[in-house]
């Protein structure tokens, strides 16, 4: 099954690429995954046919899609058929409100989220992608020089990690800067901890 979609994120996942993006007919969100447990693409899987780079968030792409393969924490995963996809054209910026989305808030306050609570359905993830436009963005390296951004949405307040591949250089050169893809990702269990947690994580920074 083809599909042409809006990427929006193309970010790190274990030294691989978490792409994710939005269907040009239905701004349904889709994230290509390489099996039914959610695994990254490799580069070739997420590049063009012709193109020597891996896609860009605003590319537009065609991609053919297996199957819906959903996950409790990431209902968007669809397996892809092998192959690279087909590259169409670029999403100008004065179209992205188009695809903006307007949660209420992105899974509640904090950085986490249970998993367990997730599981039994005490919080239902009807989507694990946001891209929302935000306030007071500050993007920075911490003391342990690990990517993060700061920012209000909605008058909440987060700090969430970050994932961009272009992080140094939206770090070096700011520009509008105002609107984000948020994803929630894979359940982790943090050292010394009892559960598993998703992790609200910045994919892109548009």
């Amino acid at each position: 099954m083809k599909k042409q979609i809006v990427v929006f994120a193309n970010s790190v996942k274990h030294g691989k690429h978490c792409v994710a993006g939005k269907d040009i007919s239905t701004k349904e969100w889709i994230r290509p995954v390489d099996d039914r447990n959610g695994a990254e693409l490799n580069d070739w899987q997420c590049t063009c046919v012709g193109q020597r780079f891996p896609v860009k968030p605003l590319q537009e792409v065609e991609i053919d899609i297996a199957e819906h393969s959903p996950l409790v924490n990431q209902p968007e995963n669809y397996l892809i058929v092998g192959g690279q996809w087909n590259q169409r054209y670029k999403l100008e910026l004065s179209r992205l409100p188009e695809y903006l989305d307007s949660p209420d808030s992105l899974w509640g306050e904090g950085d986490r989220v249970e998993f367990a609570s997730i599981e039994n359905g005490m919080v239902p993830i009807k989507q694990s992608l946001y891209l929302v436009e935000v306030d007071d963005l500050k993007i920075y390296r911490n003391n342990y020089n690990k990517l993060r951004a700061r920012f209000s949405y909605n008058e909440i307040s987060y700090d969430l990690a970050v994932t961009d591949l272009d992080f140094d250089e939206h770090l070096s050169e700011p520009r509008h800067q105002s609107v984000l893809c948020v994803s929630l990702g894979e359940k982790f269990k943090p050292w010394g901890s009892q559960g598993y947690f998703c992790y609200k994580i910045v994919a892109a920074i548009i």
